[in-house]
């Protein structure tokens, strides 16, 4: 094991979460030492509690738990929201690594795209050594709201309305990529090779219409076949906002609901040349998910 592994002492913020959890087990695998930090110690998953340097409680919206969860790391690594960084770099003087998102190029902005961007920019302005990704809808990992949470809406409808038939892109990111990204992120900024701030776009390895997204999702689901068929915007946000109020329906915002009328595809070029990362198909990616089920 290369000695700068061995010195390194990572904390990551956010241990807890869906990202954050299958993160610390991919550093714990390779030998880096891992501050866990979490809003709610209970919470921590046990083999993580055992395995890490420590385990750390923090408030990220209070400045003096989280300037005590973040002592003695020599990088951190914030998986919870973006709009936190402006705190986590006044607490720590580590380089910082983070997950922002591509929602940060919506037409149609909302709190969470809005956060992304004064994180990203409180990056650009502190000037440090930092990586910023933004993952495209992530898919794949425990307890995902995505995929999953469409999959579970599916079931219940005999057809899926669309704006333009379903014809928009949609670029789906599995969960193990996102993680692969971060830990080629952490080797890069270990060994040096990250000198001012970073900010690299991660997404699956194609785009594909709305329309083939959800006939994939309902075959690898094992669902009979949904037809597809074109709606209005304004008949969509009229049904979300119905749907509020039927028990067993899942919750579906407004700003949702826009966003399915814009394109959301990406280059992975920077990706692939800097992080050396090859995105998985989202057909293999639901292969794995379902089988799994």
């Amino acid at each position: 094991m290369p000695p700068a592994l061995s010195d390194a002492v990572i904390a990551v913020i956010g241990a807890n979460g869906r990202s954050g959890r299958v993160l610390c087990y991919a550093l714990l695998g390779l030998g880096y030492r891992v501050i866990a930090v979490v809003r709610n110690t209970q919470t921590l998953e046990s083999d993580i509690a055992r395995q890490s340097y420590a385990v750390r409680q923090a408030d990220l919206t209070q400045q003096d738990t989280l300037g005590a969860a973040l002592q003695g790391a020599n990088l951190v690594i914030n998986t919870a929201h973006a709009r936190f960084l402006p705190a986590i770099l006044a607490a720590t003087a580590a380089p910082v690594i983070a997950l922002g998102s591509t929602r940060k190029f919506t037409r149609w902005p909302d709190a969470h795209g809005m956060g992304v961007m004064k994180g990203e920019e409180a990056l650009q302005q502190d000037g440090r050594p930092s990586v910023i990704l933004h993952p495209t809808m992530i898919y794949g990992a425990q307890g995902e709201n995505n995929v999953q949470r469409l999959a579970a809406l599916l079931k219940k409808l005999p057809c899926v309305p669309l704006p333009n038939g379903g014809s928009f892109l949609v670029q789906p990111i599995n969960q193990s990529d996102v993680t692969r990204s971060l830990v080629a992120a952490v080797e890069l900024m270990v060994a040096g090779k990250i000198k001012r701030p970073e900010s690299i776009v991660i997404a699956g390895q194609e785009a594909i219409t709305y329309s083939t997204f959800i006939r994939m999702i309902v075959s690898f689901a094992g669902m009979k076949s949904r037809p597809v068929f074109t709606v209005p915007v304004w008949l969509l946000l009229a049904a979300s906002c119905v749907m509020r109020f039927i028990p067993g329906l899942p919750r579906i915002e407004a700003d949702e609901v826009r966003r399915l009328a814009e394109n959301k595809n990406f280059n992975t070029n920077e990706m692939k040349e800097k992080l050396n990362i090859e995105p998985i198909s989202f057909e293999k990616g639901l292969r794995e998910l379902f089988s799994n089920r």
